[in-house]
């Protein structure tokens, strides 16, 4: 009677470098996801931030529209407070060329980086 040697069966799982080759590829996959979720949330805050310092802007800049005489030459510095975030609005009003105009300047600041600026021109009514 002979006896044969049965040849061993290989294993079918994953090699150790099939499986830090994958963890590998999840890694950076993951890493790139991670990096992109914070540019969206970056993104988010700035357009919150210019929105709220464009309803400040806008809305300095109506209440000039709507006095009944012209504003003073000049800087004028004033706060304005939006979900519950306190901002800074400088208005600079400046003369034109044709003296029955003015032009008006609003600039939004927060901790003295400046957010927003707009400008108009105002004329006399």
């Amino acid at each position: 009677m002979k006896l044969h040697a049965t040849p061993r069966r290989r294993g079918r799982g994953f090699t150790l470098i099939e499986v830090l080759v994958a963890l590998g590829i999840v890694a950076i996959a993951l890493a790139a996801g991670v990096r992109s979720t914070g540019a969206l949330t970056r993104n988010a805050e700035r357009q919150s931030d210019l929105l709220l310092a464009q309803l400040c802007a806008e809305n300095a800049l109506v209440a000039v529209r709507l006095s009944k005489q012209m504003p003073a030459v000049g800087d004028n510095t004033s706060n304005c407070e939006q979900a519950g975030r306190n901002l800074g609005v400088t208005l600079s009003v400046r003369p034109t060329p044709n003296p029955n105009f003015l032009r008006v300047e609003a600039q939004v600041a927060e901790r003295d980086a400046t957010l927003l600026t707009l400008s108009t021109v105002v004329g006399r009514y």
